[in-house]
């Protein structure tokens, strides 16, 4: 929900900006309201694709379970975490 939200008012922003660039308008505003709509919508697609989703199920061979574990806030629900030494790479597991 909040990321609707902030995903909607940089996009907003960004728009304005652009018609401020665009009539020539407060020439420094319209700049600095694109710029931060931009920086906002990047940081907000990289979020989506930096954070991994939670699987439903465990990993295969060669996972290794820690004692790291926490509650998603979105499902309530207890997440393990796994790790592959041989990579570092992390999974999120609903258990």
């Amino acid at each position: 929900m909040l990321r609707q939200i902030l995903l909607a008012v940089s996009l907003v922003s960004m728009a304005a900006g652009a018609v401020g660039l665009v009539t020539g308008l407060f020439y420094p505003a319209a700049l600095w309201m694109l710029g931060t709509g931009a920086i906002l919508v990047i940081g907000i697609a990289y979020e989506r694709v930096r954070y991994k989703p939670i699987a439903k199920s465990r990993p295969g061979p060669g996972w290794e379970r820690t004692s790291e574990r926490f509650v998603d806030d979105e499902s309530g629900n207890t997440v393990t975490v796994y790790i592959q030494p041989d990579t570092g790479e992390r999974m999120y597991v609903e258990e």
